[in-house]
Order: structure tokens, then sequence, then C-alpha cells
């Protein structure tokens, strides 16, 4: 059985050690580069590998021009895939500290996105998988590199110039959608005609992901959106959500907001 959205502790630790399985650690601190990479050799889920989200599953930044996390060109991607051992069967299971952060589903949007669609993203993160006593390890562990060739859905990674008309969604907080308390991005405000649905919400207090059911009804009546946030990678989060509940597959703007305040002429709303 193929797990494409979400993966609890219980349904993988058994794969642990399985040639045909990868884990992958994906945990990111914004704006400590590196942070991820020391959690990781300090404690990780037995057998894991590692992915930087600002050196693997993002571009170089190009100020001025691109966001803060710019979507990675296709053969750059096919190579970081490719070194980290995913092949054509391979099921990836991705995982961060917690569902709070979001890394992971960057890396399931990443895969998704070049048409690997055996990825699921550990519910409740490593806190759960340390709270249930699983299999963890220490230092660098890697797997054999593979040759990745992706099959890529363009229509899922949506351009600045292609917003218009389309049902924006940003994932980000609610004081940053209105344009309070901007503290990362140099001008505050929101995509004309967005609506606020923070990516938070896509969790309950536990930090598992809300039943399916619950997050349909939270994602219910929009039509063929477009998520967006303030790089492009905690909207990858309410992608796989909105996936979750059996909604399909969504589009990201991968840009998102900090790509868009790049170019003075594009409006802002507060």
């Amino acid at each position: 059985m193929a797990f494409s959205t979400i993966i609890t502790p219980p349904e993988a630790a058994p794969f642990v050690g399985d040639p045909d399985w990868l884990f992958v650690d994906c945990r990111a601190t914004l704006g400590q580069p590196g942070a991820g990479r020391v959690a990781y050799l300090r404690e990780h889920v037995a057998g894991a590998v590692f992915a930087d989200l600002d050196t693997d599953l993002s571009a170089p930044v190009v100020p001025g021009v691109t966001g803060r996390h710019p979507l990675p060109d296709e053969e750059e991607f096919e190579a970081t895939a490719g070194r980290l051992g995913i092949g054509p069967e391979t099921q990836v299971v991705a995982y961060d500290e917690s569902n709070g952060a979001m890394a992971a589903a960057r890396l399931w949007w990443l895969l998704h996105w070049a048409g690997h669609d055996e990825v699921a993203v550990l519910d409740g993160g490593l806190d759960t998988w340390r709270a249930a006593g699983l299999p963890l390890a220490r230092g660098v562990e890697q797997r054999p590199a593979t040759v990745f060739t992706g099959r890529f859905r363009e229509a899922i990674a949506v351009g600045a110039a292609a917003l218009e008309g389309r049902t924006l969604v940003d994932a980000r907080a609610e004081d940053r959608f209105r344009g309070e308390n901007e503290t990362v991005d140099p001008v505050a405000g929101h995509i004309p005609g967005a609506v606020s649905l923070p990516f938070a919400g896509n969790v309950g207090a536990d930090g598992r992901f809300l039943a399916p059911a619950a997050l349909a009804e939270r994602y219910a009546g929009l039509i063929e959106p477009v998520f967006y946030c303030g790089s492009g990678v905690t909207a990858a989060h309410s992608v796989l959500a909105y996936a979750h509940a059996g909604l399909g597959t969504a589009a990201l703007y991968p840009g998102s907001w900090s790509e868009w305040i790049t170019d003075p002429s594009r409006p802002v709303e507060r």
C-alpha cells in the first residue's frame, strides 16, 4: 500500500530499514541556516537522511527577483532526489520536529510536482515518533544514490502572471495577512482578493493533522484554489491538508508574498 498524504508513526515504524522506504529529516528553523542539520546529527529517525530547506529544497535567492525560497529548477530537483536515494518505487516519509513545522510538506509538494506520489508526511513529526519510543539514531546516514527522473506537473506550480482570476488562499497568520506585525518581509499586506486560512489551523492541539472530514469542512467552497504564504513553504502544508481531505490536488504559488512584492507595480491590499 502506498502512502501519499499522511502516515502515522505506528504505520511507518515497521518499515525502518526497508530498502524500499526512505525517511527524510527536513527539520529547519527559519532565519537560522544550518539549525536543522545540527538537530539531525544530534537525533533522528533511524535510517533517515537529511534534506536542507535552503540548499536542497530551494534554489539560491536572487535579491529583488525571487522570493525567499525559490523553486529549484527541474534538473536541480532531480539531482537532489537522486542524491537522497529516491528511486521510482521508493516510498518516502518526510518529517519535521512536529506538524507545526513545514519543511516536510515542502519536500512532499516538490515530489508530487515531480510526479512521485509515493510520499507522505509523518503525522506529529519527530515529537510523536520520539514519544512512542520508536527507533532513533545519531550522526550522518546515507543511502545509495539513484537516478531520479521527474514527470513534472507544471499546472500545480502557478506563477505571478497567472494568478489573476484565481481563488487565492493565504496560509500565513492572520495578522500578517492584514498587514500587521510584519517582521519577515519588507512590505506588509496580502495579494488583493485572497482569503486568509492560516496553515496552523490544519493541525490540532496535539500537533497532528485534523481528520479528513474536518479539513474538508475547513476548505469547503474553494474552487481550484491556489495557495501561497510568505515564501512558498508553509503554503505546501495547506496543499497537503487539502489533499488529505480528499479534495484533490490544489495549486501552489511557489514565489508567494516575498516574490510578489519584488515588483512594485503589483497591487497590495491591507
